[in-house]
């Protein structure tokens, strides 16, 4: 238990070099470690605690809580009233088969798993980009976020970005687009996990969080908890053995999940933070659209991101600069000390304008 605390926890470690930005960030580091941590949470609850807690007459109460358990237990989703004047729990009522209609529930037992996927699933274009990107800034940056650098030792390593700049300009959009594509990959997926959310809980996921928030709003007679409809606290479980003549007994028990009360504070959790995420990851992406298709947005972002640097400098080298050489450029002034990002864009300004003698 304590080995994988210990590598989640080597998530929140913060990289030397930046390879990406704020948002892709959110996706393979905050949001897999919240998955993670839960699917934790909820299998020390399932594995190591009493999941469930039944109540029936004549049935040894450890064989009725193992049978419920692995066969899972239900409620009558049209029993709903006064708990205890009209029902014991909300769906939890005496019910004729055939009629009333019958809710299994059976996922929760599956939630530790799932939490878990989802988390790999939220790390896969974090996987991808760190195997196309291969190092690539790492490697140039050259320990130049160092601000205290040896000056021969700078020259050189400023000399070889310039060499290297000139010598591949115009042959990286490539790498950037494969960059591009993993931003996509983290939208799709986000907005993939909450329709796939939906469809594990039963269709309930979308509209969870607005039921919960308008559930807090109303009047107390007038309450019907959304979250005990998803993650019910009681629920009933038949269980069947033959009597004393050879005849099929029916035994109806009640059973209380404890789990569940963990389950329903966690996806209540889950549906504002996916539905903030993908709302973000969708602004990203509009962004990313911008500045692919402007190169007076790339100009304005490059000015930025090197304020040291003379406008004329910073408009030569976007000039030139198609949209990978510009998306290099700029992740190497994220991870570049300012004053080493200045002097490397005076030299690569005179080396793109031909102005220095090689």
């Amino acid at each position: 238990m304590f080995d994988v605390f210990g590598s989640v926890k080597g998530l929140l470690k913060i990289d030397s070099v930046c390879i990406d930005n704020n948002v892709f960030r959110l996706h393979y580091k905050a949001t897999v470690i919240i998955l993670i941590a839960f699917s934790l949470l909820v299998t020390s609850r399932q594995y190591i605690g009493d999941p469930i807690d039944c109540i029936v007459d004549e049935i040894p109460l450890h064989v009725m809580d193992t049978y419920c358990w692995i066969y899972s237990t239900f409620t009558i989703p049209n029993r709903v009233g006064i708990v205890g004047k009209d029902v014991v729990q909300p769906g939890v009522a005496s019910h004729i088969e055939g009629q009333d209609e019958v809710k299994y529930h059976k996922y929760y037992q599956w939630v530790c798993f799932v939490l878990f996927f989802q988390a790999i699933l939220f790390y896969v274009p974090r996987y991808l980009w760190k195997t196309w990107e291969g190092g690539r800034i790492k490697m140039l940056v050259l320990d130049l976020n160092c601000p205290v650098v040896n000056e021969d030792c700078k020259m050189d390593r400023k000399k070889l970005l310039v060499d290297y700049f000139a010598t591949n300009l115009h042959t990286q959009n490539f790498y950037a687009f494969r960059f591009f594509l993993c931003e996509v990959l983290n939208f799709i997926n986000v907005v993939g996990q909450i329709y796939f959310m939906d469809f594990f809980l039963g269709g309930e996921f979308t509209t969870y969080g607005p039921d919960v928030v308008r559930f807090t709003e109303m009047e107390p007679e007038e309450r019907v908890d959304p979250m005990s409809r998803v993650f019910p606290k009681v629920t009933k479980c038949t269980f069947h053995k033959y009597g004393a003549s050879g005849t099929v007994q029916k035994f109806d028990g009640l059973c209380v999940l404890p789990l569940n009360i963990v389950n329903e504070k966690i996806y209540v959790f889950l549906w504002f933070w996916f539905i903030i995420l993908a709302i973000l990851s969708g602004l990203s992406l509009a962004y990313r659209a911008a500045v692919v298709a402007g190169p007076k947005l790339r100009l304005v972002l490059l000015r930025a991101r090197s304020r040291l640097s003379p406008h004329e400098q910073i408009k030569a080298i976007s000039d030139k600069c198609q949209i990978g050489d510009w998306f290099v450029l700029y992740q190497l002034g994220k991870n570049i000390d300012p004053l080493i990002y200045k002097e490397l864009v005076a030299d690569l300004a005179k080396k793109i304008e031909g102005k220095e003698n090689v």
